[in-house]
């Protein structure tokens, strides 16, 4: 993750210089999640029907590819439009392909009794690559250049595949895992799976959150950052504007260690994760209204904390609770949930920001969301739902 970090701030650099172009700058953020809201479910069918060890090696060696390239193209000097587009595509691919082959991993190595440990552990490090990624990116693009520094981002893929050729797991060997052999990669299978979830309320509960939280909100935030800094008093500059960049990712990370050390969340529930989704609503609002610097940070700070807290859990309660032979198709459709419906977070918080103002879209956005994560949690308190 750090190396796929690095990956976004070298070539958004190259693109910026080379292109100057909005439209592509948009582009890169759509075809970043696009591929997960679109092709989840298949790529969870994947998972469920091969070896998960192999797809994710496909999925770092699509990464290794994509940098490669942007390397080799930026060194010949023939870099073009087009170029840029293919490989934020091939890249956005990547990320979608290996995603639920992940999660059926971990639940081969530690079973359903230690899942939400391994899923928060995961989603931490995945924080830690977010964190020190831009760094080390930064670090290479002014140490080595633009195409020496992706040269060797393709070398930091490299341990993982080379690991994963030594390792026994497959991701359904043990704990009951199963392996579907005549999985489906249809449209129709891909409707059997979102007609199955609909009558599991406690899966469609957790869908419901990570699509809502990420279609209203998301990190499209984070893109608007700039302009935050601008008008929050006291925030300007490079290290006013780096430390509420990083906020959110130093509070997911100090929330994954904190909760694993907790034992608050020793049985994975439907409550707990819900009711972190309002805390979270709540902090964005308060960062959106805010214009107290150091309230800010701290909103940042304990929305990524939050954030991190309940889609861990919410990953693990729907693991835990999907058909063993569906189980990659049903991640799938919680990948393609919370990730790929970021793309909307680019309307609800970016162009309705260019009418409203960018806090105001926000700070409705949160709201919105918030209103959804409190109905969630009525009808999981509610006698004749009982989700948990």
């Amino acid at each position: 993750m750090m190396a796929d970090n690095v990956e976004h701030v070298i070539t958004y650099w190259l693109i910026f210089e080379q292109f100057h172009s909005p439209a592509l700058a948009g582009f890169a953020v759509i075809s970043h999640w696009a591929p997960f809201l679109f092709f989840g479910i298949t790529f969870g069918a994947l998972a469920d029907r091969y070896d998960c060890r192999r797809i994710i090696q496909v999925g770092q060696s699509l990464f290794i590819l994509a940098s490669f390239s942007w390397a080799i193209l930026f060194l010949t000097g023939t870099l073009q439009a087009w170029h840029a587009v293919i490989l934020l595509v091939v890249h956005g691919f990547a990320g979608a392909l290996w995603s639920p082959a992940t999660q059926l991993f971990l639940y081969d190595v530690v079973g359903p009794a230690e899942l939400q440990s391994a899923v928060r552990l995961n989603a931490t490090s995945r924080q830690l690559g977010v964190l020190f990624g831009p760094a080390v990116g930064g670090a290479l693009l002014l140490l080595l250049g633009p195409a020496n520094g992706l040269l060797v981002n393709c070398l930091l893929y490299l341990p993982l595949i080379v690991w994963l050729l030594r390792t026994r797991y497959t991701g359904h060997l043990h704990h009951g895992a199963q392996r579907a052999v005549q999985s489906s990669l249809s449209l129709a299978d891909a409707w059997k799976t979102l007609t199955g979830v609909a009558r599991h309320p406690v899966i469609l509960a957790m869908v419901v959150l990570g699509g809502a939280t990420s279609l209203l909100v998301g990190n499209a935030y984070q893109a608007q950052m700039p302009e935050f800094a601008t008008d929050i008093p006291g925030a300007g500059g490079e290290l006013g504007y780096a430390v509420l960049l990083t906020a959110s990712a130093a509070g997911a990370v100090v929330g994954g260690f904190a909760l694993e050390w907790s034992s608050w969340l020793r049985r994975p529930r439907v409550g707990p994760a819900i009711g972190m989704g309002i805390a979270w609503a709540l902090a964005i609002a308060v960062f959106a209204f805010t214009r107290s610097y150091p309230l800010a940070v701290v909103a940042l700070f304990a929305a990524g904390f939050l954030n991190l807290g309940f889609t861990a859990l919410a990953q693990t309660i729907v693991q835990l609770e999907a058909p063993p032979d569906r189980r990659g198709r049903v991640v799938g459709l919680f990948s393609m949930a919370q990730n790929g419906l970021r793309v909307g977070s680019g309307v609800t918080v970016g162009l309705l920001g260019t009418v409203v103002g960018i806090h105001v879209s926000l700070e409705w956005s949160a709201l919105a969301a918030l209103v959804i994560c409190v109905a969630l949690y009525l009808l999981a308190r509610s006698p004749r739902v009982a989700i948990g």
